[in-house]
């Protein structure tokens, strides 16, 4: 028998994210562009040159979104609010992106959803990308406006505030790798990335603390690295991997340093003075949200500069973004942090998903038989002593996936891209079936 939402404890709370670039339509409702606008209209970056101007026209299909929430028996929605929308300039609010968001969060209230807020998940305005975006230190004060102005506005109505989503997508994905908008390759660039995008979000729970706000967190994203061997050399791979992956941001918040292994690394090329923000990004938190998908197999490659490391294809079953289905990945991480760095703090899942090349007429049972191999670690882990709260899986709607443009299906509800028609797949209804109470 499948799980039900009765083989978890009173008061844990499921759910489905979404993300505001990747579901909205950014050229409805004053929204200004943003850097990713600019990089998937650069040759070659983003499959087809996909971007996000229409993507679900959530802005227009909300109602109609959030009902499907419910209508699943969902208690909560994981929902960004687009920087670009609120500040297009990156400073300058704008009233009708504040106004949509404000009747976002009160159809949630009305259809008895609770609001996880995300502050940033990875549309940064134009006008501050022009300005070295991540890489510039004056962003990060700019975020904590951001932070404010938003939270004056939602803050009394929202169950909770995450300040980013993935800092290592933000920056190492992005500034390192070149996979993800500016779409640079530049260690520099990298090292001030992974530092800066760690003082926004201490900037922000500083704001946000100093305004009362209850309630805050980060969202953490976690995949699991093994040796291909066990060569010396393969061994210090994975743990070289680990460390940029699953250490360097968790370390920083609950410890107030970076791993040592990383900094071999990129010490040359951090910030003048960054250990004096080590403070102000350490501050407590209320909650960790911890996105998971897939393990990465690390080998050292000889005579490569650092941190010479690369993928090794895994021999497990693969999903449409050719990442390999394993599910003790997620008992590991939640173990993993309740055991080495945050104790008895509440725990979420705020991300964990698949994507599955799906059509409407045909069930995703793969999708069905990934989410519940994943509650079923989720409540392992809850038995080994993981204060975990809650597990939303990513996505309520197939949406547009950044690099991947419109191919990869994340959703549980299928989206025609040309009609916009929603289509609850078979994995939804199981899902809704699961949730369903007994009053």
């Amino acid at each position: 028998m499948p799980l039900s939402r009765f083989d978890f404890p009173e008061g844990f709370l499921f759910g489905a994210a979404t993300a505001a670039y990747q579901i909205e339509g950014s050229r409805f409702g004053g929204c200004g562009p943003c850097h990713w606008d600019t990089f998937a209209a650069t040759p070659g970056n983003v499959l087809r040159a996909d971007d996000g101007a229409t993507a679900c026209d959530h802005i227009h299909h909300w109602p109609a979104d959030l009902d499907l929430l419910r209508a699943a028996n969902m208690d909560a929605y994981r929902f960004s609010t687009s920087w670009a929308r609120v500040m297009p300039d990156g400073a300058t609010v704008n009233p009708e992106g504040l106004a949509f968001y404000d009747r976002l969060v009160d159809g949630m209230l009305e259809r008895g959803l609770k609001p996880f807020q995300t502050l940033y998940h990875w549309e940064l305005p134009s006008a501050l990308a022009d300005k070295g975006g991540w890489t510039n230190r004056d962003t990060c004060h700019r975020f904590a406006d951001f932070a404010e102005t938003i939270t004056r506005r939602l803050g009394d109505r929202v169950a909770s505030i995450a300040t980013i989503n993935e800092p290592w997508c933000v920056a190492w994905l992005s500034h390192f790798l070149g996979h993800h908008a500016p779409g640079l390759r530049d260690i520099r660039a990298a090292a001030r990335a992974m530092h800066h995008i760690l003082l926004a979000h201490g900037l922000a729970v500083e704001r946000l603390r100093g305004m009362g706000q209850p309630n805050l967190g980060i969202v953490l994203n976690f995949d699991y690295c093994q040796p291909a061997s066990d060569t010396a050399q393969d061994v210090q791979a994975a743990a070289r991997a680990d460390g940029i992956f699953n250490r360097w941001f968790i370390e920083a918040i609950t410890r107030r340093s970076y791993p040592d292994i990383v900094l071999e690394g990129l010490a040359p090329h951090m910030p003048a003075n960054w250990q004096d923000d080590m403070a102000l990004i350490g501050q407590p938190l209320d909650w960790l949200g911890i996105n998971y998908y897939t393990r990465h197999i690390q080998q050292h490659v000889p005579g490569a500069p650092w941190p010479a490391t690369r993928d090794v294809t895994g021999p497990l079953p693969k999903t449409q973004m050719d990442w390999e289905i394993y599910p003790d990945g997620l008992h590991h991480f939640l173990t993993r942090m309740a055991r080495d760095y945050v104790g008895d703090l509440p725990l979420y899942v705020t991300e964990n998903g698949m994507a599955n090349a799906d059509h409407p007429d045909i069930p995703d049972t793969i999708r069905e038989d990934f989410l519940f191999a994943h509650l079923a670690a989720t409540k392992r882990a809850i038995a080994d002593g993981a204060n975990v709260r809650g597990f939303f899986y990513w996505s309520l709607l197939d949406n547009y996936e950044w690099a991947f443009g419109y191919e990869k299906r994340f959703g549980l509800v299928h989206v025609d891209f040309t009609t916009l028609k929603r289509t609850p797949k078979t994995s939804y209804h199981a899902l809704a079936r699961a949730l369903a109470r007994n009053d």
